[in-house]
């Protein structure tokens, strides 16, 4: 589809303490800070559906993949406590690192995250890729992963030999879906993803990466049209919980994914024809010139429009 998603620019997490978690990222994965913004006025609040609504953000970069920490003004709700992988405001990133056990003592030695996985780094099965993962924790509570292919596996930006870091990138964002179906006609028919992979990943291994008991969760890898670009993982769960619907923009589980399109105002049409929730009123232009539409997904899950 050629209106369709070209890439993911970046995901964008809000922040209570911009400084200290800009910090965090830079000293345990390498992260670069690319860029500060300030905004604020009536079109941002439009975008954002937050009234009298200021922002503050620190793009970092790792690799080819960014980042945005955004701050706001006011302050939405801090992460909400006993939060599993199977709510469905859950989204985590995935950290490709060179190698686990550097990674992991890296952030154990820096005692600011805090375990998600029961058991330390686990490596999966083959027939879920043998990929070697461990979840945890941000200080705001966001999740995250690091994985590790083994040779030959990946995305082929994965299997280039590593220069710089021991962190390469982001490799994927997972959300956590209510309804599998709905959620690949919302980003594969109305969206034009292109589903990439799909298992039903199950067994001791899984639950211990997880921090759950649960009987597997069904994946499904969606890519952009750039296919150098990071891509999402839809993770649904036999039991989801909640509802993401009920975020607001500046709470701190907001978590957000912006997309570039090649044209704007046919991909509102096609989100409004499919039924989308605007957060927006449509597309909005802001102070930088730029158009923006701003939607949430069917779980809730926001995700920012712009050429």
């Amino acid at each position: 589809m050629g209106d369709g998603v070209v890439r993911i620019r970046r995901v964008s997490l809000v922040v209570g303490d911009l400084a200290a978690t800009a910090a965090f990222y830079c000293q345990s994965f390498g992260f670069e800070r690319v860029g500060q913004e300030f905004d604020s006025g009536s079109a941002l609040a439009q975008l954002l559906g937050v009234p009298e609504v200021r922002t503050s953000s620190t793009t970092l970069r790792l690799g080819r993949d960014e980042l945005e920490l955004t701050g706001y003004e006011p302050k939405g709700r801090a992460y909400p406590q006993g939060s599993t992988a199977a709510d469905l405001w859950f989204q985590h990133i995935a950290i490709v690192v060179a190698d686990m056990e550097e990674a992991y003592g890296v952030l154990r030695r820096g005692g600011a995250m805090t375990p998600i996985s029961t058991d330390g780094p686990e490596r999966l099965p083959p027939n879920t890729g043998s990929v070697t993962a461990f979840k945890f924790r941000d200080p705001e509570g966001h999740p995250l992963e690091l994985s590790m292919f083994p040779p030959g596996e990946g995305a082929d930006r994965w299997r280039e030999p590593a220069s710089g870091g021991n962190c390469l990138g982001i490799d994927h964002s997972a959300l956590s879906v209510a309804d599998m179906a709905k959620s690949l006609a919302f980003y594969a028919d109305t969206l034009g993803m292109s589903v990439t992979g799909r298992s039903l990943n199950r067994g001791p291994e899984q639950d211990r990466l997880d921090g759950l008991s649960c009987n597997g969760v069904d994946i499904v890898a969606l890519q952009p049209a750039d296919p150098a670009s990071l891509h999402i993982e839809l993770l649904g769960y036999p039991q989801p919980r909640g509802s993401g619907s009920r975020l607001r923009p500046n709470d701190i589980a907001a978590t957000r994914l912006d997309f570039q399109v090649a044209d704007l105002p046919s991909t509102v049409d096609r989100l409004r024809t499919a039924g989308a929730h605007f957060v927006s009123p449509g597309a909005v232009t802001l102070a930088t010139g730029r158009a923006s539409a701003l939607v949430t997904d069917p779980d809730g899950h926001l995700l920012r429009f712009s050429e």
